[in-house]
């Protein structure tokens, strides 16, 4: 093959990223995600329609960047898929999935809890203030509003870590760091809302709720009144 046929080639095939997840595609699929695959290289690229040499490449660079664990089974290895391949090909699900679906939703039921007062105090820093204006289109309520959750609520609620929502950056102020946020349309007993979805949470089983207006007021909500969500994807 000659250097322009060899260019054309090159310039056809997929870059570094699609191969990898066409390897972690591969391997999940074989249940690599919770059993070990016991394959050669030269297997693993007859499956991809590349060289040995190639998926012995893309199964290096996989390993070296934590999405998988090899060892040596005779002639053959043991593939096994790391949590951090599984988040990859969770994100690369969402994407295609919003694309033929279109924006995800999600429904569930919590109780109202006490907060630790914390939230009047971040929401009241100007640095949140003028993003929340610009970006929700309005000015939270000094404020967030507890939902307590159980696993199964949770598990569901946790989806959102890979939808697309309203992004809140974290900035400096006063010597002090304060972190980012994404946020996504909610609405609490068909009220509209916002659930924000810190960076960092203190919370395990408690997920927060900001609005225009004080929700507990608007709703007539005390602590342990259960409250119907339905939150969907920016």
């Amino acid at each position: 093959m000659g250097p322009a046929a060899r260019a054309a080639v090159d310039k056809g095939r997929p870059r570094p990223k699609g191969e990898a997840l066409a390897v972690l595609k591969l391997l999940a699929l074989a249940g690599g995600d919770h059993t070990a695959v016991v394959a050669t290289s030269r297997e693993i690229g007859e499956r991809l329609g590349v060289s040995q040499q190639a998926a012995d490449r893309y199964l290096l660079s996989l390993e070296s960047n934590g999405l998988v664990t090899r060892s040596l089974a005779q002639r053959r290895q043991r593939l096994l898929l790391t949590p951090a391949a599984m988040e990859m090909l969770r994100a690369e699900y969402h994407g295609y999935r919003r694309i033929f679906e279109g924006p995800a939703k999600v429904s569930l039921r919590g109780k109202v809890a006490s907060g630790l007062g914390e939230g009047r105090y971040y929401l009241s820093q100007p640095g949140y203030v003028l993003q929340f204006t610009e970006r929700l289109g309005y000015t939270p309520y000094p404020g967030t509003l507890n939902v307590r959750v159980g696993h199964e609520a949770l598990r569901r609620a946790s989806l959102v870590s890979e939808w697309t929502g309203v992004r809140v950056d974290g900035f400096h102020a006063s010597g002090r760091t304060f972190g980012g946020a994404t946020c996504f349309p909610a609405r609490m007993n068909g009220h509209p809302c916002h659930l924000i979805h810190p960076d960092r949470s203190h919370y395990k089983d408690v997920i927060e709720f900001i609005a225009r207006d004080r929700l507990r007021d608007s709703l007539h909500l005390k602590d342990n009144d259960e409250v119907e969500i339905s939150i969907e994807e920016s």
